[in-house]
């Protein structure tokens, strides 16, 4: 998943491997020692499994929040507006958080303890997370009794076959494809050939592919064991679209939704307004509350202007909280340091990892050693420093976080960890020996204040190695439909991917499968080697997840080294603030930050 602005909500990494290596940058400002000593905990925690939950796991009410009570208004305060709306095309981590109140599954995530630390993947819509008896070539699902649509109308078998069909229609072209791949049998874009209109011209998917026997019935038939498949149903893209009220590509702006909350209105790059959907039962949701009343979202809150407010603590903003925002970095070491401030904070290690694609669609951009020229050159320090420090980021070395089994923190082809701030010298004799010394290097940017910061930052110094750059600003709000979009005109763009589940095989073949290239797709780079493309389709049919885990990291280092596609720059930590009058503030680690499930006003 992309991390919002940010592009993700899968990102639902729960394998760790290792110790997290700070670096020289810039601090943040608290303790390296306790930094480090808490970023080893947070691994070793992560490293452990999640459990498929039976059907007593999967049966609800969700445990009570301690000292939980229910009424009252709860401001979010949003960086970002919302794209989609439209479970099908969400894969992005804003949209995601905002999933977690609106939209329901057959399958998601839920946390079995109070500190956001301990999880299992239960039954949501269904009774539990799933049942294979041939080694996951076959999953059965039987839906629960007394789920329905905010409308009213009852969850049945037709919608759930009517959510996967519309997965193959040309519209939906922002959202995950795991389970599209798996029940085609193919990998890259090649599955929408097994139904290219989705259900809107009277096809569907054969008994053979999906089973609906019956109103509560849905079985899933793969030419291959896909053992995974509960974590993937789990994902925001795979929740439910109802039948009855798909209005195609209009739905992403009304969604008839399933969660303990409705939309009662959204004025997009404005405000939200969520109320409770009374058609949502408890006694059906293992995972979800409804404590507060109503939601009251207001959007273009930078990280600064979200933080003053909160910091504050006056008037509404008592009642304040963000899904996303993060504490900026003018504030993170005060707030880190304030002992008054610690009840109202959270804190924690994301999954996700950034990197500045190089789009190898454009033909300046082919020449490797131009490539290499870029890599060397670009300084990662401006781009912690406009975050926080290392209280907000680690330097990166590859593409899989620490986070994630197979994780060498030993990789660092281009020396970023010990020159963070870039190697224009070596770059320079590179572009030079390349004949392209001068050459036009367009950068798109998130225009954000911190997009504002690192982008000109890294700018200079693309320019001492001899780069003519382009800064070109990109609305954050749409910011991965634009860079996602195969004839635009970026040379280099920024953007931050988090495992979907505990495997790096939700980060490489997702971001670097050339036959994935496609408007809307992962592939940002626009990569398509064939030693890449080969070597997925091997590494995906390795069983043992340790084998196959050190599989990924080989293939991570070549990618990085020897195609030189992508930069890699930092591996993200989130920390985040609520007002005073906020209940149940913590920080989940298959989220990646705030649980908005358990929020209520004191």
């Amino acid at each position: 998943m992309s991390r919002g602005g940010r592009h993700v909500y899968a990102a639902l990494s729960v394998l760790a491997a290792g110790a997290l290596v700070l670096t020289g940058c810039s601090k943040g400002g608290s303790d390296a020692s306790d930094n480090n000593k808490q970023d080893k905990e947070n691994a070793a925690r992560q490293q452990k499994s999640i459990k498929f939950g039976d059907t007593a796991d999967s049966t609800g009410p969700a445990a009570a929040v301690a000292g939980a009570k229910s009424g009252g208004t709860m401001e979010v305060l949003q960086r970002d507006s919302f794209a989609h709306l439209d479970p099908g095309q969400i894969y992005v981590s804003d949209e995601m958080a905002l999933s977690q109140l609106i939209h329901r599954g057959l399958t998601g995530y839920k946390a079995t303890s109070t500190d956001g630390k301990s999880h299992e993947v239960v039954g949501d819509l269904a009774t539990d997370s799933g049942t294979t008896t041939d080694g996951g070539k076959t999953w059965k699902y039987t839906l629960k009794d007394g789920i329905k649509f905010q409308d009213g109308t009852p969850i049945t078998s037709k919608d759930i076959r009517q959510t996967v069909e519309r997965l193959f229609a040309p519209f939906i072209n922002q959202g995950p494809s795991y389970l599209q791949q798996w029940l085609a049998n193919t990998s890259g874009a090649d599955y929408r050939k097994l139904l290219p209109d989705g259900p809107y011209k009277g096809k569907h998917l054969p008994s053979s592919v999906l089973e609906t026997p019956d109103a509560k019935t849905i079985i899933f038939h793969f030419k291959t064991p896909h053992s995974d498949l509960p974590y993937a149903l789990a994902m925001a893209g795979y929740s439910v679209v109802s039948a009855k009220g798909d209005t195609q590509a209009k739905y992403d702006k009304t969604p008839v939704v399933t969660g303990p909350y409705k939309i009662q209105s959204f004025k997009s790059g404005k405000s939200m307004v969520l109320v409770k959907n009374t058609n949502w039962d408890p006694k059906t949701d293992p995972i979800r509350h409804q404590y507060v009343d109503q939601f009251n979202f207001t959007f273009n809150q930078q990280f600064e202007t979200s933080t003053k407010a909160l910091l504050a603590d006056s008037g509404a903003d008592q009642t304040g909280v963000s899904l996303s925002n993060q504490v900026d970095a003018g504030n993170l070491s005060s707030v880190l340091k304030d002992p008054k401030m610690k009840s109202r904070t959270i804190s924690g290690y994301q999954p996700y990892v950034g990197q500045m694609n190089i789009n190898m669609s454009h033909p300046a951009m082919k020449d490797k050693t131009v490539r290499e020229a870029i890599a060397y050159a670009l300084p990662i320090t401006p781009f912690v420093r406009a975050f926080g420090g290392t209280d907000a980021m680690e330097v990166a070395g590859g593409l899989i976080s620490p986070t994630v089994s197979g994780y060498d923190p030993t990789f660092d082809p281009f020396g970023k960890k010990k020159k963070p701030a870039g190697d224009p010298v070596k770059a320079k004799a590179l572009l030079k020996k390349a004949g392209k010394l001068g050459m036009k290097l367009t950068f798109g940017y998130t225009n954000t204040p911190e997009g504002q910061q690192y982008s000109t930052a890294m700018a200079a110094g693309l320019k001492k190695a001899g780069f003519n750059v382009q800064r070109q600003e990109i609305p954050a709000e749409t910011y991965y439909d634009q860079v996602s979009k195969l004839d635009n005109n970026y040379d280099i763009f920024h953007t931050a991917w988090g495992a979907d589940w505990p495997s790096a095989s939700t980060v490489i073949p997702p971001l670097y499968d050339g036959r994935v290239i496609a408007d809307g797709a992962q592939n940002y780079s626009q990569i398509n080697d064939p030693k890449v493309n080969s070597e997925i389709d091997r590494i995906n049919k390795i069983t043992d997840p340790v084998k196959a885990a050190a599989e990924w990291e080989k293939l991570d280092q070549y990618i990085v080294k020897d195609v030189v596609n992508v930069v890699p720059t930092a591996y993200y930590k989130q920390t985040q603030i609520a007002g005073s009058k906020v209940g149940g503030l913590v920080y989940d680690d298959v989220i990646g930050g705030v649980d908005p499930r358990r929020l209520f006003v004191k």
